[in-house]
């Protein structure tokens, strides 16, 4: 059974940062391409950032710069650094796995605010 857990959101002031972490049991995140979602008030869910089976990334404009994507195998871990935030990126962060269906976390909160 495919289990993502999120965990690492909090109220932060701008420019400040964060590090989010998905925890996933069932799959092995080396092996699959994943992701990081996100939905901002009133907003649709939105596709943050990417990281394929051979490392390579891919991140959304809004973020390209200031949010990095990662993993560690040994920890079967997902991690989204995220640095210099803005109001705008509050939201909830979901990771994500394509594995057959559609598996999501249940969502870290992630608020910034002065």
């Amino acid at each position: 059974q495919v289990q993502l857990v999120e965990s690492g959101g909090g109220l932060v002031r701008p420019g400040g940062s964060l590090r989010l972490s998905c925890a996933a049991s069932g799959i092995s995140v080396r092996m699959n391409a994943m992701n990081w979602f996100r939905q901002g008030p009133g907003k649709e869910r939105e596709l943050v950032a990417s990281i394929s089976t051979d490392g390579s990334t891919n991140y959304a404009d809004s973020v390209q710069g200031r949010f990095t994507i990662s993993r560690d195998s040994a920890k079967n871990t997902m991690y989204l650094q995220l640095n210099s935030l803005k109001p705008e990126d509050t939201a909830v962060y979901y990771c994500n796995v394509k594995f057959g269906l559609d598996y999501w976390g249940q969502g870290t909160q992630v608020t910034v605010s002065s």
